[in-house]
């Protein structure tokens, strides 16, 4: 029987302008993109540049939040048809359910209302490569496997809120994951291979993904990436596309994740 899991497996950024925040992840990660979407522009996107559109979504997140920053955590598990049940139960609205692929390369993708879960967008997925964190994952393409790096894994977000308590609450409640916390004076919820954490607001950005946090074998490449280009860091830390990426040095997971960057 396969064991159920739920992980993290991607953390979305969005920006007004792709170039800049391409050429900048690109440099610091030294890794090449994996994948254009050609089907996000639904969400306000466009397939080649990911340019925003007017009155969208994401264009409305920009603005709402003052520019570039971080947009979403995205989930997967095994079971969707269980968590759409059990999120329904709750009283969870899904803004967004659709499948995706052909027989091979397929996902079950879930955008949960952000009024029902706050922190940030929050979306569960499923996908073909299963309990198989380097198999099959729609969202990246093909091919993705061939530029992923094994040793800068993500391992997790941090979410400033308006009420921490209260947003680590409802999100133990809609994912089923214990929630206490946390030694920065916030909250936290531990999942299969990563963390949510939820803090008190440090600027007036308002509630939203400010921080992604990052298991390096070794960080000091990436320093020496951002310095180059002028981004800013900080004893722990470098800034891409409104973003805090808090660096650890420890041995790097055999689990991967993965940063996606729109505008």
């Amino acid at each position: 029987m396969t064991p159920p899991y739920l992980r993290l497996r991607q953390i979305a950024l969005v920006a007004r302008a792709l170039e800049p925040v391409e050429r900048a992840l690109t440099s610091v990660l030294a890794t090449d993109v994996c994948f254009r979407d050609p089907g996000v522009g639904k969400y306000g996107l466009h397939n080649a540049l990911w340019a925003l559109r007017d009155n969208t979504a994401a264009g409305r997140y920009l603005d709402r939040r003052g520019g570039d920053g971080g947009y979403m955590y995205i989930l997967d598990c095994d079971d969707l048809d269980a968590r759409r049940a059990q999120l329904g139960a709750l009283g969870i609205r899904i803004v967004q359910d659709i499948r995706t692929g052909d027989a091979v390369l397929w996902s079950e993708t879930i955008h949960l209302h952000p009024k029902d879960t706050g922190g940030c967008l929050l979306s569960i997925d499923r996908h073909c490569g299963g309990t198989d964190m380097m198999g099959g994952y729609r969202w990246a393409g093909p091919d993705w496997q061939s530029k992923a790096r094994r040793d800068v894994v993500i391992s997790g977000a941090v979410m400033q809120c308006d009420d921490p308590a209260a947003t680590a609450a409802r999100w133990e409640r809609l994912l089923r994951r214990p929630a206490a916390a946390s030694a920065d004076g916030g909250h936290e919820l531990r999942l299969d291979n990563a963390v949510a954490r939820f803090v008190p607001l440090a600027d007036d950005r308002g509630e939203g993904l400010s921080r992604v946090l990052l298991s390096c074998a070794d960080p000091a490449p990436l320093f020496a990436a951002a310095i180059a280009i002028g981004a800013s860091v900080g004893s722990s830390w470098i800034e891409v596309c409104g973003v805090r990426f808090e660096l650890e040095n420890r041995a790097a997971s055999v689990a991967t994740s993965a940063t996606g960057a729109r505008s």
